[in-house]
């Protein structure tokens, strides 16, 4: 199984952080990549579209609202993976009460790809989606 994470810092607190990203289906608030999203089963599945009008289900597998964070399974997607869960994570940075620390992580095997293409492909994602929610908490 192969895994790939990703951390961004931004000066917002974990608080505003998380009640923008917070929701499972907030993609639209903070995502560009996903123009489309809507909720399915009481909110515990979202049906994406992507730019290209492709189709990706994920379904919530764990929430802690305490702690800032989501888990997610892809249970349909035009990804070249299997058993995909990914989690979205807001830490606080010690000593900086306007600053948060924003990781969005997945685990995954690769499957019709090469894992190092695989990892590369999840790595870019979740990379161009911190710096996506960085221009918007600061715009």
């Amino acid at each position: 199984m192969a895994s790939t994470s990703v951390s961004r810092i931004v000066p917002v607190s974990p608080e505003k952080v998380w009640s923008l990203i917070g929701g499972f289906d907030a993609l639209l608030d903070w995502l560009p990549y996903i123009p489309e999203s809507t909720p399915l089963e009481g909110g515990r599945v979202r049906r994406l579209k992507n730019p290209e009008g492709e189709v990706i289900v994920e379904r919530l597998v764990d929430f802690n609202e305490t702690e800032r964070h989501y888990s997610y399974a892809i249970l349909q997607a035009p990804f070249p993976v299997n058993g995909y869960v990914s989690t979205l994570r807001v830490h606080t940075v010690p000593g900086q009460e306007n600053a948060a620390e924003v990781q969005w992580s997945g685990r995954f095997t690769a499957e019709g790809a090469g894992e190092d293409e695989v990892v590369d492909l999840f790595t870019g994602i979740y990379r161009d989606g911190l710096d996506a929610l960085h221009q918007t908490l600061t715009a």
